[in-house]
C-alpha cells in the first residue's frame, strides 16, 4: 500500500471539494470565467494555470531593475536567487527556511521570479504562476530577438516610451555612471553600434556553445556583453536607462582589477583590452576569421624598417655598413585592429593677445602617416629605427585612436589640438599599396561614433556621439544624458575614438561628388589662433 504524502489531500477530501464547489456553484448559479472561485491550489494550477494567483495585482514593475548582479541581499549567493516583485530585492532559495520564504512571512510580498528559470512562484504557498502578463517582465529581464528583429531594427524611426514614461530610441539608451566607469560606457556605446558585431550578439546561439577550459573567467566576457547589447537595443525597457553594473564586474575580474568601476581609465587602453581579450574568449586566434572581433576590425598594414646609420663613423664605413643585411630595409605585414594618429606637438607660447593657441590639423595630414613615403624615427634603448607604413588591407570598420595623452617624468600631458575632419566620404586609396589598390573596390568611409574627452587628463569625462541610422540624425550620450546635436558639432571637440563604417555601396569614384578627403601634402596652419573661418569652412564641406 502507498503512503500518502503529508502535504498530498486524499481522495475523500478531494470529493468532498468537488461536491462543495458544485453545491456553491449551483446555489449562486454558475460562476463566469473571471469569477471562478480557487478550493485546492495545487488542483487548480493544473486545471486552469493562467487563474491560481490572487496576488499578481501586487507587482509593482516600476521597482524591478534587473541590471545588478544576481545574488542574494541577505546571504550574497549566486545560486538559486529570486527577485521579490512586489520590491525588487534579490533573495535565495524559495523552501521553508530560505530568506525568499521569510522575506514572503515577514513583508507579505507573495510574488517571486527565479532569475535563471524565468518562472514564478507564490511565496510561502509554494506554487508556480504561469500568466500571459507577466510575459513583459520575463523580456525584460532575458530580451530575445528573432532574425526579422535583427534585419529591420536599424529602420526605427521613433521613439518609444519605457514604463517609467521617459522616450527613447533603442540603442541610444543611457548607460549609468556608477562611480568613475564613464571610460567604459563610451566604449560600450560606440562597439554596440558596430552593426556586425551588434547582430552577432544579439542572438545569444551564436556564441553559446563556446566552451572555455574549466574555471576559465573570461567565458564571463561573452556572456555578459551579450546581455548589455540585448538590454541597450530593447524595444520594450521598463527605464529608458541600463546599468552596465554585470558587465563592469566581468571586466573588472577578466583584467585583474586594471579597469574598475570606482577608478578612472583611459578609454583607448580599455578599448584594446576589451577587444582583445573578447576574440580570446570567443576561441579567437591568429586567422583573420576566426573571431566577430577579426572579422570586423582586423585590417593589414605593411611595414617598412631600417636601422639608423651611426654618425660616428666615416662616410666610407656608413656606405659599407649600409650595405649589410642589419641596415637593409625590411617589410613585415602587420595586422592591425585600430590606427593610432598622432597629434603635432601643442605650441609653448601664447598669441599676442596673451590666449592659449589651440591648434588645428586636417584629419588627411595624419593619415600621411600611413601612405608608404612618410618616414619616422623611432627610438629605443639601443638603437634607432626609421619606420614607414602602407595599408595592404581595410577592415569593414576602422577604429582610429588619437595620441591625445603624453607621460612625461612628472604628470601626464593632453594634447589639445583639434582634428579637422568630415564626417562623411574620407578616401583612403592612396594609403594603399599598389597591390592593395587593385584588389581594394571600396575605399571610403563614413563615421558613425565619436568618443570624445572633456577636461583635464586626470580628472576629465567621456562622451560619444554617435550617428543613429533610423533617424539619420546624431545623438550626443554622456551617462545618462541623451540628447540631439547638430552634425556641425562633431569637429569642435576634442576627439579620441572614432569608428569609422567602409561604404560597400558606392566607389571611390561614384562618391566623386561628395567631396572626397584630399590626401594631398597639405601644411598644417600656422597661425591657428584665427580658426573660426577656417573651421567654418570645413564644416560646410564636411
Amino acid at each position: 500500500m502507498r503512503k500518502r504524502k503529508l502535504h498530498e489531500p486524499s481522495n475523500e477530501h478531494e470529493e468532498k471539494v468537488q461536491k462543495l464547489g458544485s453545491d456553491v456553484k449551483t446555489e449562486n448559479g454558475g460562476f463566469g470565467d473571471e469569477e471562478e472561485p480557487v478550493w485546492c491550489l495545487k488542483k487548480a494550477q493544473l486545471e486552469n494555470p493562467t487563474r491560481q494567483c490572487p496576488y499578481l495585482d501586487t507587482i509593482d514593475r516600476s521597482v524591478l531593475d534587473f541590471d545588478f548582479e544576481k545574488l542574494c541581499s541577505v546571504s550574497l549567493q549566486h545560486t538559486n536567487v529570486y527577485a521579490c516583485m512586489v520590491c525588487g530585492k534579490y533573495f535565495q532559495g524559495r523552501g521553508t527556511n530560505t530568506h525568499a520564504y521569510t522575506h514572503a512571512l515577514d513583508t507579505e510580498h507573495h510574488v517571486f521570479l527565479n532569475l535563471s528559470t524565468l518562472k514564478f512562484y507564490c511565496l510561502p504557498d509554494n506554487y508556480e504562476i504561469i500568466d500571459p502578463s507577466l510575459e513583459d517582465i520575463q523580456y525584460v529581464l532575458k530580451p530575445t530577438y528573432t532574425k526579422e528583429m535583427i534585419k529591420s531594427i536599424d529602420s526605427r524611426s521613433t521613439q518609444i516610451r519605457a514604463f517609467d514614461g521617459n522616450t527613447y530610441f533603442p540603442g541610444l539608451m543611457g548607460l549609468n555612471n556608477i562611480k568613475a566607469n564613464d571610460y567604459s560606457n563610451v566604449v560600450f556605446h560606440a562597439l554596440s553600434h558596430v552593426t556586425p558585431l551588434r547582430n552577432y550578439f544579439l542572438d545569444e546561439e551564436n556564441y553559446r556553445k563556446v566552451k572555455r577550459p574549466p574555471g576559465d573567467k573570461l567565458s564571463l566576457l561573452p556572456q555578459r556583453f551579450g546581455e548589455l547589447i540585448r538590454k541597450l537595443w530593447n524595444p520594450r525597457a521598463f527605464k529608458a536607462h541600463v546599468s552596465p553594473h554585470e558587465m563592469l564586474q566581468a571586466v573588472v575580474e577578466c583584467s585583474n582589477k586594471k579597469f574598475q568601476i570606482i577608478v578612472q581609465s583611459d578609454a583607448s587602453d580599455f578599448l584594446q583590452f576589451f577587444l582583445n581579450t573578447l576574440h580570446i574568449a570567443l576561441n579567437g586566434t591568429k586567422k583573420a576569421d576566426s573571431s566577430i572581433i577579426y572579422k570586423t576590425f582586423r585590417g593589414k598594414l605593411k611595414q617598412y624598417t631600417r636601422k639608423v646609420l651611426p654618425v660616428n663613423v666615416s662616410e666610407e664605413a656608413r656606405i659599407t655598413l649600409s650595405e649589410t643585411d642589419e641596415f637593409k630595409e625590411k617589410s613585415t605585414d602587420v595586422p592591425f585592429l585600430s590606427l593610432s594618429m598622432d597629434l603635432p606637438d601643442a605650441p609653448l607660447y601664447r598669441d599676442e593677445l596673451m590666449q592659449n593657441i589651440i591648434p588645428q590639423i586636417p584629419l588627411g595630414v595624419l593619415f600621411e602617416k600611413y601612405n608608404g613615403t612618410t618616414e619616422k624615427e623611432y627610438k629605443t634603448y639601443n638603437d634607432n629605427f626609421i619606420r614607414r607604413y602602407e595599408i595592404v588591407q581595410l577592415p569593414d570598420y576602422l577604429l582610429l585612436k588619437y595620441n591625445r595623452f603624453q607621460k612625461n617624468e612628472w604628470f601626464i600631458e593632453k594634447n589639445p589640438t583639434i582634428v579637422n575632419f568630415p564626417i562623411t566620404n574620407i578616401d583612403l586609396y592612396d594609403c594603399l599599396s599598389e597591390e592593395a589598390k587593385k584588389l581594394q573596390k571600396y575605399t571610403t568611409y563614413d563615421l558613425i561614433s565619436n568618443v570624445v574627452h572633456d577636461g583635464k587628463p586626470d580628472t576629465g569625462s567621456y562622451r560619444i556621439q554617435i550617428f543613429h541610422p533610423g533617424t539619420q540624425k546624431w545623438n550626443e550620450l554622456e551617462d545618462l544624458h541623451v540628447k540631439e546635436i547638430l552634425p556641425q558639432m562633431i569637429t569642435l571637440a576634442e576627439c579620441y575614438i572614432q569608428v569609422w563604417k567602409l561604404n560597400k555601396k558606392l566607389t571611390r569614384e561614384q562618391r566623386v561628388g561628395e567631396e572626397p578627403m584630399d590626401f594631398t601634402q597639405t601644411p598644417a596652419p600656422s597661425n591657428p589662433t584665427s580658426n573660426l573661418t577656417g573651421q567654418s569652412e570645413i564644416l560646410n564641406k564636411s
